[in-house]
C-alpha cells in the first residue's frame, strides 16, 4: 500500500505541476512552486528509511532552506542537490525534471534503481554523480552540456552512442567503472578535448586498440583507466602526445606485443600499471626518464631479457611489481638507490645469483617479494634489520641460516615466507618475538631442530607450516595458547610422541596436519573441541587404539585420512567419517568399515572382578532363609567361579596380544615388501613359457575377456589385423596411436583397437606383455578396461571396451546444432567420475599410474554420461621411463600440461594430473578451450578465470549453453577448486582423493564451504 500510494501521490502533484504552468499567474511564484513541487513529487518515489528528507514540507514557498538542497541567491532556484550516502531507494522519477535550474546532482551511495531517462532534458546540468547505486539500463544520448559525469557502481549496460560525446567540448570528468558497458569506444570520444579524467574500467569493452589513437588526441589527459576489459591487440605509438598524463591504468585487458617505446616520454607520469596483458620484449629503456614514476606494476606478462640494471635511475619509485615475467639474469646492486622504495615484487621470473645486499638502504620496504625465482647464497642479515611486514622468499636456492631479526622487525613483521629453499641450522627462538606476526611458512627446507616452544609466544599467529623438514622431538603442547591458529602443518617431519592434549585449545583451528611423523599413542579426544575443524590429515603414523567417538560431532570437518596408522575399531558416527573412501582408510590394523577388506579389530573390556565377599555374604545371608545349608559348599562354589574367570581372561589377553603383534608385524612387512609383491606378481603374469604360458608375436591374447582365444573372429583378426584396421573402422587418433572399433569381443561384439606408435620398450615382446598386463589390473568404473593386446615387430595393438557413446571433446567443442548441450547435472557427474577414475590411479592401483595426458578426447562416455579415462598408463608404456616426459612428442595437450614441466627431463608426479584435470573442470564449465587465439593475441583459460574471479564477475564465465540449468552454489566452489588445482605451485595443489571428498562435499547439505573459508 505504501507504494501504490506515493505513486498515486506523484502522479497527482505532477498534473498538479502540469495545470500550475498552463495558468496566468505570478511568473516568479510558478518558478517557486516548480521547485517546490519538483522536489516534493522526486521525494514521493523514495524510501527515506532515516527521515534525512522531513524538512521537505509541500506547503513551504521556497525549498532553499531545506536540508541538503542549495539554491542561487539571486533567483532563489534550485542549484544544487545533493544526497550522497543518505541509505535512499527508490527511483529518479519524473519531479527531477522540473528542477531546470539545476547544475549539481549528486545520488551516489544510495540503492537508487531504475534508469535515468528522466534527466535528459535538463539542459543546465553540469555535474553528474550517480555512482555506486543500482541504476541500469542504457544512457541518454544526450546529456547537455555536462562537465562532471560520475556512473561508477552501477549496473549500466549496452554500447555507448556516437551521439554521447557529440557535445562533450565542455566535459573534464567521466567515469563509467564497474558496470556492463560493451562493445567499442565510440570515436567521437576525441571530441571531449578539454578531458582531463578518463575511468572507463572494469566493463566490457572489446575490439581492438585503434581506439587508443584516438585517445592520444586527448592532449589535457591527466587519468587514463581502460583496465579490466577485454580490449587487445597491440598498443600504437602516440602516448608521446599526453603531455600532461600522470595515471595510465591498463591492466586486465588482453593487449600484446612490445610495450610502446615512448611511454617513458611522459615527464608527468607517476602511476603506470600494464599488468594482466600480453605484453612481451624487453622493458622500453625511456622508463628511466620517469623520475617521478613512483608506481610501476608490468606483473603478469611475458616480458623477457635481463632485468633492467637502469633500474636505480627510477629514484622515485615507491611500488615496483614486475612479477610472473620471464625476465633473467641477476638483480642488480643499483637498486639499492631506490631510498623511497616500499614494496618490491619480484615473483616468479627466471631471476638468479645473490639477494644484493644493497637493498637493505632501502630503508622504506614493507614489502621484499621473491618468490619463485632462482636465488642463491645466504639472505642479506641488513634487510632483518629494516621494518618489513611481509617477506617472501619461498621457491628459491636460498642455504644458510635465518637471521636474527632486530626489534624494528619484532614490531613490524606480518608475514614470513621462506619455504622451498635449502635453509638449514635451528629456527631461532626469536621468532616468538614476533608480535604481530600472522604467517609463517618455513617448509620444504632443512631445518634439524625443535619445535620452537616459543610460538606459543605469537598471539596472532593464524598459519604455521613446517612440512617437510626434518624437526624431530614433540609436537608442542601448547602450541595454541594464542588460541588464533588456524592452520597447523607439521607433516613430513620426524616428530615423535602422542599428539598432546593441548591442541583441543587450538579453538579456530581450520587445519590441523600432521601425516608422515613417528607419532605414536591415541587420538586424543580433545580433537572434539575443534569446532572450526574442515581438514584433518594424520596419514602414516603410528598411532593406534580406536577413533574417539566424539569426532563425530564435529559438523564442519570436510576432510579426514588417518590412512597408514594402527588404529582399530568402528568409525564414529555421523559427520564425514560416514563418507570416507578406502584411501581415507587403508593401512590400519583393524577399522571396522566396508570399504576395507582387512579384519576388523575392536578393543576388548577388561574382565569383571566380582568380590568373592561380596558373593559369600550374599550367600551366607540366602542360606539364613534357607536357600543354603552350607557356608563350606558356598565358598567351593565361589572359588570355581573366579578360577574359570581367571583362566577366560588371561587367555583372551593373551591371544589378543600376540594376535595385536603379529598383525602389526605383518603390516610392516607387507609395506616393506609391497614392491616386491608387485615385482613377483608382473614376474608370474609375464613370465616364459615356464610358467606354463609362452610368448608367441602374431598371437591375439585376451586378458580380461572370456572370449576364446580361438575364436573365428580371433583367428581371423590375428591373421590379418591390417584388413580390419581401416579408414571405415578408425574412431580416433591421439599422440600415442590411432584407435579403430573391430568385432572381437563376446558374441562378436565391437572392442576399441589402438595401434600404438613405435618406442624402444613395445619392440620387446617380454616386455610389452609385462606393461599391458600392468594397465589390464587397474579396474574401476571410471576406467576404461584394458582387454588385451596384439604384437608383432612391425604392429603393435592394445585392445580395450569400447565406448560408443563418444568422448568429451566431441560433447564440448563439436556438438551438432541440434544437439542439446551437456546439463550441469551431467558435467558435474563427469567431473567427479573423473576424480574418482584418477584418484583410483593415484592413491589405490599398483603400481601407481600418472595418466600425464588428461584431455577432453581421453575422456569417453557411456550412454549415461558417466566418464570413463582412457590412454592410462601409456607413457609407461611408449617411453622409456614413464615418469620423466623428455620427449616433446608425448608431452601433454595444449593447456593442459602443468608449467613445471616446462623444464627438461622433469620427473613427472601425480600433482601433473592434479593441474591437468583443474583445467578440465574449467573446460566443462565454461564451454571454453584451455587456450583459445584470436587475430593478434590469446587467452589462457586459467589465467581469465581467475582474474574474471578477482573482479566478481566470475559467473560470466560460465558456459551461455546451459542457461540457467545450474546451481550457483555449485559451479562457484567448483570454479575455485579448479583453480586452486591450477595453482603454478605444485605442493598447492590437492590431492585426487581429497577432490573427491570435496566435490561430494559441495553438493551436500553442509552449510560452510571449505573453499570460502581458505
Amino acid at each position: 500500500m505504501g507504494d501504490h500510494r506515493r505513486k498515486t501521490i506523484s502522479v497527482t502533484l505532477f498534473l498538479a505541476m502540469t495545470l500550475i504552468s498552463l495558468t496566468n499567474g505570478d511568473i516568479n511564484s510558478i518558478q517557486l512552486n516548480d521547485d517546490v513541487l519538483g522536489l516534493i513529487v522526486f521525494k514521493s518515489d523514495l524510501h527515506n528509511p532515516s527521515s534525512h528528507l522531513a524538512s521537505w514540507n509541500e506547503d513551504d514557498a521556497s525549498p532553499c532552506s531545506w536540508s541538503y538542497v542549495k539554491c542561487n541567491p539571486k533567483t532563489s532556484r534550485v542549484t544544487d542537490l545533493s544526497l550522497s550516502g543518505l541509505g535512499l531507494t527508490g527511483k529518479i522519477g519524473r519531479g527531477i525534471q522540473k528542477l531546470q535550474h539545476l547544475k549539481t546532482l549528486s545520488l551516489s551511495n544510495n540503492n537508487f534503481t531504475g534508469t535515468i531517462m528522466s534527466l535528459s532534458n535538463n539542459n543546465n546540468l553540469q555535474k553528474l554523480d550517480l555512482s555506486h547505486n543500482n541504476l541500469s539500463g542504457t544512457i541518454p544520448s544526450s546529456l547537455g552540456s555536462i562537465k562532471y559525469l560520475d556512473l561508477t557502481g552501477n549496473s549500466f549496460s549496452g554500447t555507448l552512442s556516437n551521439d554521447l560525446f557529440t557535445n562533450c567540448s565542455s566535459l573534464t570528468y567521466l567515469s563509467l567503472s564497474h558496470n556492463r558497458f560493451e562493445g567499442e569506444l565510440p570515436s567521437t570520444l576525441s571530441r571531449c578535448s578539454v578531458l582531463n579524467t578518463l575511468n572507463l574500467s572494469s566493463n566490457r569493452f572489446s575490439g581492438n586498440p585503434s581506439f587508443v589513437s584516438v585517445l592520444w588526441k586527448l592532449e589535457r589527459l591527466r587519468t587514463l583507466d581502460l583496465s579490466f576489459n577485454a580490449l587487445s591487440g597491440t598498443l600504437p605509438l602516440g602516448i608521446l602526445s599526453l603531455h600532461s598524463l600522470k595515471v595510465l591504468q591498463l591492466q586486465g585487458n588482453r593487449f600484446s606485443g612490445p610495450l610502446p617505446s615512448d611511454i617513458g616520454l611522459c615527464p608527468h607520469l607517476n602511476t603506470v600499471d600494464l599488468s594482466f596483458n600480453r605484453f612481451y620484449g624487453e622493458v622500453p629503456t625511456t622508463l628511466q626518464r620517469l623520475k617521478s614514476l613512483n608506481h610501476l606494476d608490468l606483473s603478469k606478462n611475458f616480458l623477457s631479457s635481463g632485468f633492467p640494471v637502469w633500474i636505480g635511475d627510477m629514484t622515485g619509485l615507491v611500488h615496483l611489481d614486475v612479477s610472473r615475467n620471464e625476465l633473467t639474469g641477476a638483480l642488480p646492486s643499483s637498486v639499492g638507490t631506490l631510498r623511497s622504495l616500499k614494496v618490491i615484487i619480484l615473483s616468479e621470473n627466471k631471476l638468479s645469483g645473490e639477494i644484493p645486499e644493497s637493498l637493505e638502504s632501502c630503508k622504506e620496504l614493507v614489502s621484499v617479494q621473491l618468490k619463485g625465482n632462482g636465488f642463491a647464497g645466504s639472505i642479506p642479515d641488513g634487510l632483518f634489520t629494516l621494518g618489513l611486514q611481509e617477506i617472501d622468499f619461498s621457491g628459491n636456492g636460498l642455504t644458510g641460516s635465518i637471521p636474527r631479526g632486530s626489534s624494528r622487525l619484532f614490531e613490524s613483521l606480518v608475514t614470513l615466507d621462506l619455504s622451498c629453499n635449502s635453509l638449514t641450522g635451528n629456527i631461532p627462538g626469536e621468532v616468538g618475538l614476533f608480535s604481530n606476526l600472522r604467517y609463517l611458512n618455513l617448509s620444504w627446507n632443512k631445518f634439524n631442530t625443535r619445535v620452537p616452544p616459543e610460538i606459543e609466544f605469537l598471539q596472532n599467529l593464524t598459519v604455521l607450516d613446517l612440512r617437510n623438514n626434518e624437526l624431530i622431538g614433540s609436537v608442542p603442547g601448547d602450541i595454541c595458547e594464542s588460541q588464533s591458529l588456524q592452520i597447523l602443518q607439521l607433516d613430513g617431519n620426524s616428530l615423535t610422541g602422542s599428539i598432546p592434549e593441548g591442541i583441543g585449545n587450538c579453538s579456530s583451528l581450520k587445519l590441523l596436519s600432521l601425516s608422515h611423523n613417528k607419532l605414536t599413542g591415541p587420538i586424543p579426544k580433545s580433537l572434539s573441541n575443534l569446532q572450526d575443524l574442515k581438514i584433518l590429515n594424520l596419514e602414516a603414523n603410528k598411532l593406534s587404539g580406536e577413533i574417539p567417538k566424539e569426532l563425530g560431532g564435529l559438523h564442519n570437518l570436510l576432510l579426514v585420512n588417518i590412512s597408514f596408522n594402527r588404529l582399530i575399531g568402528r568409525l564414529p558416527n555421523g559427520g564425514v567419517f560416514q563418507r570416507l573412501d578406502q584411501s581415507a582408510l587403508q593401512g590400519n590394523l583393524g577399522i571396522c568399515s566396508p570399504l576395507l577388506r582387512g579384519p576388523c579389530r575392536m578393543n576388548v573390556s577388561k574382565p569383571i572382578v566380582i568380590d568373592p565377599n561380596s558373593y559369600g555374604n550374599r550367600n551366607n545371608n540366602e542360606g539364613r532363609h534357607g536357600n543354603r545349608t552350607s557356608n563350606g559348599s558356598s565358598k567351593y562354589h565361589n572359588g570355581m567361579f573366579l578360577s574359570v574367570s581367571v583362566v577366560v581372561a588371561i587367555s583372551a589377553a593373551i591371544l589378543i596380544f600376540l594376535g595385536v603383534i603379529i598383525v602389526t608385524l605383518l603390516n610392516a612387512s607387507v609395506r616393506r615388501k609391497l614392491a616386491f609383491v608387485d615385482n613377483a606378481l608382473e614376474s608370474i603374469f609375464s613370465g616364459s613359457s615356464r610358467s606354463g604360458r609362452s610368448l608367441v608375436a602374431g598371437k591375439l591374447v585376451m586378458l580380461n575377456s572370456r572370449t576364446s582365444r580361438s575364436s573365428s573372429s580371433s583367428q581371423e583378426f590375428a591373421r590379418n589385423p591390417e584388413s580390419h584396421l581401416n579408414k571405415a573402422s578408425r574412431i580416433g587418433e591421439g599422440v600415442f596411436g590411432t584407435v579403430y572399433k573391430a568385432p572381437l569381443g563376446e558374441q562378436g561384439s565391437n572392442l576399441a583397437v589402438k595401434k600404438l606408435v613405435m618406442s624402444p620398450i613395445i619392440e620387446n615382446l617380454e616386455d610389452f606383455d609385462r606393461e599391458v598386463r600392468i594397465l589390464a589390473k587397474a579396474k574401476h568404473p571410471n576406467l576404461v578396461l584394458i582387454k588385451g593386446y596384439y604384437w608383432t615387430p612391425e604392429t603393435q595393438l592394445l585392445v580395450s571396451e569400447y565406448i560408443p557413446n563418444g568422448n568429451l571433446q566431441s560433447k564440448l567443442h563439436g556438438r551438432e546444432p541440434l544437439t542439446p548441450p551437456l546439463s550441469w547435472d551431467a558435467r558435474y557427474r563427469i567431473i567427479l567420475g573423473t576424480a574418482k577414475g584418477l584418484a583410483y590411479l593415484h592413491h589405490t592401483c599398483r603400481p601407481t599410474t600418472i595418466h600425464f595426458n588428461l584431455k577432453p578426447s581421453n575422456i569417453l562416455l557411456d550412454e549415461k554420461y558417466n566418464p570413463k579415462i582412457s590412454d592410462f598408463g601409456l607413457s609407461r608404456l611408449v617411453t622409456q621411463d614413464g615418469n620423466t616426459m623428455n620427449n616433446n612428442r608425448f608431452q601433454n595437450a595444449l593447456g593442459y600440461m602443468a608449467p613445471e614441466l616446462e623444464c627438461q627431463n622433469l620427473r613427472v608426479n601425480e600433482k601433473c594430473d592434479v593441474y591437468g584435470f583443474g583445467v578440465l573442470i574449467l573446460e566443462l564449465v565454461t564451454g571454453r578451450r584451455p587456450v583459445e587465439y584470436g587475430e593478434d593475441s590469446f587467452v589462457i583459460l586459467s589465467d581469465h578465470v581467475r582474474v574474471m574471479l578477482e573482479q566478481g564477475n566470475v559467473l560470466e564465465c560460465i558456459d551461455p549453453a546451459m542457461e540457467d540449468d545450474y546451481s550457483e552454489d555449485e559451479v562457484l566452489p567448483v570454479v575455485k577448486l579448479a583453480l586452486v588445482c591450477t595453482s603454478q605451485i605444485p605442493s598447492n595443489r590437492p590431492t585426487m582423493a581429497e577432490i573427491v571428498q570435496i566435490l561430494q562435499v559441495i553438493t551436500s547439505p553442509v552449510p560452510h564451504r571449505m573453499l570460502d573459508s581458505f
